[in-house]
């Protein structure tokens, strides 16, 4: 990310839908742009580098502007942070390393030199993951950049080795050279990575088939602090706990992925969106369940996102006179009540798309729904990665937008929507806002399903108090998981955002035999960024 204070590299801008400003002025009130400091300004206030003078053991930059782009990611604090141009810390210096040895060699002074290094891959965490931490000790954070790249394509046993730098665009363009695809799309594809996605334990839109990236991460190449930490890409082992499963979701805590070695497939003949309405949200969850839970398995099904009828309502509206049309059409099918919004992923050969489309016609059609086509999901491919885009547009008129996600066993699931919805509701009510909120199921499973909320709301009259308006968000928000049998993350990781809840969530035990392992790994607390868990590297 290399935007001041926005979404994206400045190559691509995304316009707000036309309808959406006077939608939220009726929804929640007029927005009141906030002033905003001019980037020439923070640069000129950014303190000069602790490393000035120091000779550096891997090619680094000392640029102000560049170590401000660098200092925050793109969670809501980081939005009013740099927009505000209150930063807080920023980094003493951004290394790019290009090869794994200079990882090795940056990792090695830090500790010498008591210094704490960042890992870097696209800067796009929204839970406080990469910003700069605080203290005496010199910061240096390592953009990944340097090591992207298709490296490996064996063909044989479906795997291709690539840089953890690697954006998902980079990724996918090196795999479709050889007609492979890995599928793995969050919606921060444009511009996180390989090693980010592994290092949050991340969930593409489409894992319901692909696979999450648990599924995908077959090993690679660890640097840490102590050395290197080789995981051989085998397709099943018995020799101990897999030490894969330490890496992932380890959020940089052990040490730099420098490479990943991942299970590829060849690109498939179809990749299409059904879109479909139900009636109401409990016919909605019951047709979702019923197509996760299907004995016949979910091959070809790569994706079920199911919105709650506020959120559907909202997609109405931005549509203008073709979504009133629509909404005649569905009244004239005899589809009553609030309709609910169900986009169904099918991917794979031309056999088995049809196939899948047959199941969710006839799963709709049981719980009194509507199958519209897929020009409807072709239009939600083309704009999927947009919303993120919004933010900073919306920001500027005065709203404030931020994401809640979990996820529960399906019979924590309505409880849990009801809970978090109405607790996000009245935690901006408390402070005197109003908030508009929509949720959709985005990744099911046999067993349950994530939950992603999304709250927009008027921000403060000043820096603090639209802080705290988004401190009483989370606060609510959070707790509302734990009520109803929630994980604290299901796809954006923990950071420093979420640490507290996640440690309540691990328990006393979980929590030291993880704090441990970090210890071992990173006995100096070269990478103690503060992310995962609180506090510096046991004595």
């Amino acid at each position: 990310m290399h935007r001041w204070g926005e979404w994206g590299d400045g190559s691509r801008d995304v316009p707000l839908p036309s309808r959406l400003p006077a939608l939220l002025a009726g929804e929640v009130g007029v927005g009141v742009p906030p002033f905003d400091v001019p980037l020439d300004d923070v640069v000129a206030a950014t303190r000069t580098s602790r490393l000035a003078g120091t000779s550096p053991p891997v090619a680094w930059a000392l640029d102000p502007l560049d170590r401000l782009l660098h200092a925050r990611g793109q969670s809501f604090p980081d939005l009013v942070a740099v927009r505000s141009g209150d930063v807080g810390p920023v980094p003493d210096a951004v290394a790019r390393p290009g090869a794994a040895a200079e990882v090795r060699a940056l990792l090695s002074w830090a500790a010498a030199h008591d210094a704490v290094v960042v890992p870097w891959g696209g800067g796009t965490s929204v839970v406080g993951g990469v910003d700069c931490p605080t203290g005496e000790r010199p910061v240096v954070v390592a953009d990944l950049v340097g090591l992207s790249g298709v490296r490996d394509v064996d063909r044989v046993s479906s795997l291709a080795t690539v840089g953890a730098g690697a954006t998902g665009p980079a990724c996918e363009a090196g795999l479709r050279e050889h007609g492979l695809v890995l599928g793995h799309r969050p919606q921060s594809f444009e511009h996180s990575t390989v090693g980010g996605w592994v290092a949050t334990r991340s969930s593409g839109q489409q894992s319901l088939g692909f696979g999450r990236i648990e599924d995908l991460f077959a090993g690679g190449t660890v640097e840490s602090p102590v050395g290197p930490l080789t995981l051989p890409p085998f397709p099943a082992s018995a020799a101990g706990p897999d030490l894969r499963h330490a890496v992932l979701g380890s959020e940089g805590r052990l040490g730099v992925l420098v490479e990943a070695v991942l299970r590829v497939r060849p690109l498939p003949e179809v990749d299409d969106v059904v879109a479909c309405y139900l009636p109401g949200w409990d016919e909605g969850v019951a047709a979702v369940r019923a197509l996760a839970a299907d004995p016949t398995g979910t091959a070809g099904l790569s994706m079920l996102r199911l919105s709650t009828p506020a959120e559907t309502a909202v997609s109405f509206a931005l549509a203008g006179a073709a979504g009133r049309a629509l909404q005649q059409g569905l009244r004239l099918a005899r589809l009553g009540g609030a309709p609910c919004l169900l986009l169904a992923g099918v991917t794979g050969d031309a056999t088995t798309a049809r196939r899948v489309r047959a199941r969710v016609r006839d799963a709709v059609r049981r719980h009194a729904g509507r199958v519209v086509g897929t020009r409807l999901g072709r239009r939600w491919q083309r704009s999927r990665y947009d919303s993120p885009y919004w933010r900073s547009r919306l920001w500027e008129l005065g709203y404030g937008v931020d994401t809640v996600e979990t996820a529960a066993v399906w019979s924590a699931v309505p409880a849990l929507v009801a809970d978090l919805e109405r607790s996000v509701a009245e935690a901006v009510a408390a402070t005197g806002a109003r908030a508009h909120v929509g949720t959709h199921l985005s990744h099911v499973y046999r067993t349950g399903s994530s939950v992603y909320t999304t709250a927009v709301f008027p921000l403060g009259a000043s820096r603090e108090a639209t802080l705290e308006r988004w401190r009483a968000l989370k606060s609510a928000s959070l707790a509302a998981i734990a009520r109803s049998g929630g994980t604290v993350s299901h796809q954006h990781g923990v950071g420093r955002d979420h640490r507290a809840a996640a440690v309540e969530e691990k328990g006393p035990v979980g929590t030291a035999a993880l704090g441990a392992l970090v210890d071992a790994f990173d006995p100096d607390g070269v990478l103690a960024t503060g992310n995962l868990l609180p506090g510096p590297p046991a004595t």
